[in-house]
C-alpha cells in the first residue's frame, strides 16, 4: 500500500512538471520566464530575442495573453532580451542545462520615460532625410513597394503637444515602383489621374498620446479628389543634431488605405477570381523635421 502512495505521488509529479508536455531532444532544454509591469500584472505584448554566447539570434517570438515565454533550445549558455513597448528592455543571461528547465522566473519591466519632444514652434519636413512608401498586394501574392519621391509639409509644434498641427503636401506625378510602365499606369485616370488631381493633401490639428513614445496623429487626407479622415499610429524617435549642429526631430508613422474610400476603384480579375491590385494600401513615412528658417 504504502508503495502504491508513492507510486501515485510520483506519477502526480510527473504530471505536473512544467516539461511533462514538452518534447525535449536529448541535448536540450528548455528557457522560460513571465514578464510583469511594475504593479505585477502580466504584459502581454512583451516580445523576446534569445541569442547564443556568438550573439547570433537563436529564438525570437512574443509572450502569451499572460505574459509568458517558454523555448526549446540546445543546452548552452544563452542571453535574453525582453522588449514592450513604453517599458525599458530588459537584458539578462541564462545557462540551460540538458533536459532541464532554466526558468529566470518572473521579470518585471521598468516604465521607460518618453523622449523629449521638440520644443515650441514652427517646423518643417527635411526632405532628404525622410521618405513616404506604400505597399499594395499584387494578385494575392506579392507585394509590391513604392514611395512619392517630392513632397513638403510644415509642423507647428505647440505649448501643448496635443495642440500641434501638421501639413503635408505630396506630389503625386512622383509616384515610383521602379517599373516606368507601371508608374504611368498608376498616374492615368484608373488610378490617381494626376492630371486632374497633381497633389495628396494630409492636414492634421489632433495629437492623441498614447503612452510612452506612441502618438495618434487624426487628419484629413486629400486623394483623387475625395477627402476622408485617416489616423497615423506614429512613433515618436526623440531628438537629436544633424551635421552642422541643427536641432533635428524625427517619428516613424503607418497608415492603411482602402482605394474605395477614395473612388480609386479600378480592378481587374484574374481567371481564378482574384485581384490585380488588392483592395488596401499601407502607408510608411519616415520623417524628420528641422526648425523653420
Amino acid at each position: 500500500m504504502f508503495g502504491r502512495l508513492m507510486g501515485n505521488r510520483t506519477n502526480r509529479v510527473q504530471r505536473t512538471s512544467p516539461l511533462a508536455a514538452v518534447h525535449i531532444p536529448p541535448d536540450a532544454g528548455v528557457l522560460s520566464c513571465r514578464v510583469l509591469d511594475p504593479v505585477n500584472e502580466p504584459v502581454a505584448n512583451a516580445e523576446f530575442a534569445v541569442s547564443d554566447a556568438m550573439g547570433r539570434t537563436v529564438v525570437s517570438g512574443g509572450a502569451d495573453p499572460y505574459g509568458s515565454f517558454m523555448t526549446t533550445v540546445p543546452a548552452g549558455e544563452y542571453r535574453l532580451a525582453v522588449f514592450a513597448e513604453g517599458f525599458t528592455p530588459y537584458r539578462a543571461t541564462a545557462q540551460v542545462g540538458e533536459n532541464s528547465l532554466a526558468s529566470l522566473g518572473d521579470v518585471t519591466l521598468q516604465v521607460a520615460q518618453p523622449p523629449e519632444l521638440p520644443p515650441p514652434g514652427d517646423w518643417e519636413i527635411e526632405p532628404a532625410h525622410s521618405s513616404i512608401g506604400f505597399t499594395a498586394r499584387h494578385i494575392g501574392l506579392a507585394r509590391i513597394h513604392g514611395r512619392f519621391n517630392s513632397f513638403a509639409g510644415a509642423v507647428r509644434i505647440a505649448e501643448q503637444m496635443e495642440q500641434s498641427a501638421m501639413h503635408v503636401v505630396i506630389d503625386a506625378a512622383t509616384i515610383d515602383t521602379r517599373v516606368r510602365m507601371r508608374d504611368d499606369h498608376l498616374r492615368s485616370a484608373d488610378f490617381l489621374d494626376v492630371q486632374r488631381f497633381p497633389t495628396l493633401e494630409f492636414y492634421s490639428e489632433r495629437f492623441v498620446h498614447r503612452g510612452g513614445a506612441r502618438w495618434a496623429v487624426t487628419g484629413a487626407l486629400s486623394l483623387h479628389g475625395v477627402t476622408r479622415t485617416v489616423t497615423l499610429d506614429t512613433e515618436y524617435l526623440g531628438l537629436g543634431n544633424g551635421m552642422e549642429g541643427e536641432v533635428r526631430a524625427a517619428c516613424r508613422a503607418t497608415t492603411e488605405l482602402h482605394r474605395d474610400d477614395f473612388t480609386v476603384s479600378w480592378q481587374t480579375m484574374l481567371a481564378r477570381g482574384i485581384a490585380v491590385v488588392g483592395p488596401s494600401i499601407r502607408i510608411d513615412l519616415d520623417v524628420q523635421i528641422v526648425p523653420k528658417g
